[in-house]
C-alpha cells in the first residue's frame, strides 16, 4: 500500500469510513483534490530585521515598516471574541429549523429535476466536459460520487465541482434575484456530490452506522441552501464592492453539507467561518471587457471549496474563526464590505425556495428574460405589419438598473459568454429568427451580420418602477418593455413584459413547460426508455423516499 493509500486509510478511519484500496487499475486521486489531503507544513524562516532607530522607518521601502497616512491602527487585543452573530444563526437554522411549507417541499423538487436536466445539456457542450472528470485521466474513487450524464465516480470534492460546474453551465438553472444576485440551485453541486458519496459509503460497508441519506434530505438541504443564499442576497450587495455571488454558494454549501456530514453545531460555525475567510471571487470574469468562461464553472468551484472546507473540519478537526466578520482591521467586513455589517430583510425559513425564479422559456441571464418574451412577440408583430428587421430605425429597451449593469453591452461580443450577458444580443435573436437556444450562441450563429446590425439601433434606458419592483418584496419583477420605431417613424406598439414565466406569479402557467424542458433535457442526453423511467422515478410521492445513490444511478452512463 501506498503513503497515499496509507494516508486515506488512517483519515478514512477518523470519519469511519470504509478502509476499501483502491484497485490496481485506478490511479490515486491527487492530494489537492482528495478529502484526505496529507500536506507538510515547512516552517518559514525566520528573519530578524536590524535596528536602526527612526531612520530605518523613516526611509525605508518595505511595507511593513511604513505608516501611511490614515492607516487603521494594527489590532493587537488577544482576547477571545464572541462567535459572530451570523454564523450562529446560519448553524442554528441549519441543525434545528424544521420545514413545513408544502410549496418550499414541492419547489425543491421541481428545482432537483431542472438543475439535473441543465447540467445534462451542459454536456453536450464541449468547452464544458473538458474542464469534467477526474484531474488525472483514469481516476476511480470506490464508492464515490456519481457525476449524472457520465461514468465518472469522483471523490466528493472533484464530484462537487463537476456537477456544480455542468448546472451552471449554460446559464439556464434558477435565479434569485435582489441586492445580490444569484443562482441558489448551484448549491446542488456540493450536496447531491455529498449525499451520493455517503449512500454510496454506508451502503459499502454497513457496519460504520452511517444512515443513508434519501432524495427527501437533498430536498431539505436545497431549501436551506436556498434560504441562506436567498436572505443574505436580499439586503447585501457583494457586486458593489466587486465580489462575485458564488461567495454566497460557498457559504450556502459549507453550511449544509457539513450537516450532511454529521457535523455538530459548532463544528457547522467553524466550517462556515471558513467559507467565509476563503479568497472570495471577483466579478471580472462576469463583465465587460473580461466576459469569459468562469462565469460557467465558479459555482462549481464554490461548490468543491465548501465541501473542502467542511471535510477538513469534519475530519482534520480544523478549527474556526469566531470573528471573522467582525473582527476589526482584519475582518470581512472592514476588509470587504466597507466596513459595513449585513442586513436582514426577514429570518431564515423557507420563502426563497417558495419564491425563486425558473429559467423556462429562455437560456439567458435572467434579467433579460421579459425583454426576450417580449422580442418573441414583436418578430411575430413585424410579420404581421409585413414587416422586416431592415425597416427598424431604432429600438428602445425600458429595463431596470440591474440589467443595464449587468448586461447593457456595446461593440464586439468575443465568444458565448459575452453573448449571453449581453441584452441587445439577446433579443436581436429572437427578432430575427423567432428563437433562443443554447446554440444560438455559438460562433456560428453570431457570424450573421444582421445580428449586430440590430444591435447597434437598440438603446437602453433605466425604468425607475422596474428598478423599485424589483426589490419590492411582494412583486420581484424582472420588467422589460421594448419600443420599435421604424425608418418612416412609425412604431409598433410597445410590448411590456413584467413577469417572466418562471416567476411564482406565474407558476401555474410554467409548471407544465418546466416538465416539457425537463423532458427534453433528458432525451438529449439518454434514450426513451432511459428519459422515462427518470421521469417516472421524479414523481411527487415517488422520489422523495428514494435512496439518493439509487436515484443518481439512473442518470449514470456506463464507460
Amino acid at each position: 500500500m501506498s503513503f497515499v493509500s496509507r494516508s486515506i486509510t488512517r483519515s478514512a478511519s477518523r470519519l469511519n469510513l470504509p478502509t476499501s484500496r483502491i484497485t490496481s487499475s485506478a490511479v490515486v486521486a491527487p492530494l489537492r483534490t482528495a478529502p484526505f489531503a496529507v500536506r507538510t507544513i515547512v516552517p518559514a524562516t525566520k528573519h530578524t530585521v536590524p535596528t536602526f532607530g527612526s531612520r530605518l522607518a523613516r526611509f525605508s521601502t518595505m511595507p511593513s515598516l511604513q505608516k501611511p497616512e490614515g492607516a487603521t491602527p494594527v489590532v493587537n487585543d488577544n482576547m477571545a471574541p464572541e462567535v459572530d452573530k451570523v454564523l450562529k444563526d446560519i448553524a442554528d437554522y441549519v441543525h434545528d429549523y424544521k420545514i413545513e411549507s408544502p410549496l418550499a417541499w414541492e419547489t425543491a423538487r421541481l428545482c432537483l429535476i431542472d438543475t439535473l436536466g441543465c447540467g445534462l445539456e451542459a454536456l453536450n457542450f464541449e468547452q464544458c466536459t473538458k474542464l469534467l472528470g477526474p484531474v488525472i485521466p483514469g481516476t476511480i474513487v470506490p464508492n464515490g460520487t456519481r457525476v449524472p450524464g457520465t461514468p465518472y465516480q469522483l471523490d466528493p470534492v472533484r464530484g462537487a465541482f463537476n456537477i456544480g460546474t455542468a448546472i451552471r453551465w449554460l446559464d439556464y438553472n434558477d435565479c434569485w434575484l435582489a441586492a445580490e444576485w444569484g443562482h441558489p440551485s448551484d448549491n446542488l453541486g456540493g450536496i447531491l456530490a455529498v449525499a451520493d458519496w455517503l449512500a454510496r459509503t454506508a451502503k459499502a460497508d454497513p457496519s460504520l452506522g452511517i444512515q443513508v441519506p434519501k432524495v427527501k434530505d437533498v430536498l431539505e438541504a436545497m431549501i436551506k441552501a436556498h434560504e441562506i443564499q436567498g436572505c443574505l442576497a436580499l439586503e447585501n450587495s457583494f457586486n458593489r464592492v466587486g465580489l462575485d455571488h458564488v461567495v454566497l454558494v460557498k457559504v450556502a454549501t459549507t453550511a449544509v453539507v457539513s450537516k450532511l456530514l454529521g457535523c455538530t453545531r459548532e463544528q457547522t460555525i467553524d466550517a462556515v467561518s471558513q467559507a467565509w475567510v476563503d479568497g472570495q471571487s471577483l466579478r471580472t470574469y462576469r463583465h465587460a471587457p473580461n466576459t469569459m468562461s468562469r462565469k460557467s464553472w465558479a459555482a462549481g468551484d464554490a461548490c468543491s471549496r465548501a465541501v473542502n472546507l467542511a471535510l477538513m473540519v469534519k475530519i482534520g478537526g480544523v478549527q474556526g474563526i469566531k470573528s471573522v466578520l467582525t473582527a476589526k482591521t482584519w475582518g470581512f467586513y472592514d476588509v470587504l464590505f466597507k466596513g459595513k455589517e449585513f442586513k436582514y430583510q426577514r429570518p431564515y425559513g423557507s420563502y426563497v425556495m417558495e419564491n425563486v425564479l425558473f429559467k423556462i422559456s429562455y437560456p439567458a441571464e435572467f434579467h433579460s428574460q421579459t425583454a426576450c418574451e417580449a422580442a418573441m412577440t414583436l418578430h411575430h408583430k413585424l410579420k404581421e405589419a409585413g414587416k422586416t428587421i431592415e425597416d427598424i430605425k431604432h429600438i428602445r429597451i425600458r429595463t431596470q438598473d440591474a440589467a443595464i449593469r449587468i448586461i447593457d453591452k456595446k461593440g464586439p461580443l468575443h465568444n458565448y459568454a459575452d453573448r449571453d450577458h449581453c441584452i441587445q444580443y439577446m433579443v436581436a435573436i429572437p427578432l430575427i429568427f423567432g428563437r433562443l437556444t443554447t446554440k444560438d450562441y455559438s460562433d456560428d450563429v453570431a457570424a450573421d451580420p444582421r445580428i449586430d446590425a440590430l444591435r447597434d439601433k437598440m438603446e437602453c434606458i433605466e425604468d425607475t418602477r422596474f428598478s423599485a419592483e424589483y426589490h419590492h418584496p411582494d412583486k420581484r419583477s424582472i420588467g422589460n418593455a421594448i419600443l420599435i420605431t421604424f425608418n418612416d417613424g412609425t412604431t409598433l406598439p410597445e410590448v411590456e413584459v413584467e413577469y417572466p414565466i418562471g416567476h411564482k406569479f406565474r407558476r401555474e402557467e410554467g409548471i407544465p413547460l418546466l416538465m416539457e424542458k425537463f423532458a427534453r433535457h433528458l432525451r438529449g442526453r439518454f434514450d426513451e426508455n432511459k428519459s422515462r423511467n427518470i421521469e417516472q422515478a421524479s414523481e411527487k410521492g415517488k422520489v422523495e423516499g428514494m435512496d439518493v445513490d439509487a436515484y443518481v444511478d439512473l442518470y449514470v452512463i456506463k464507460q
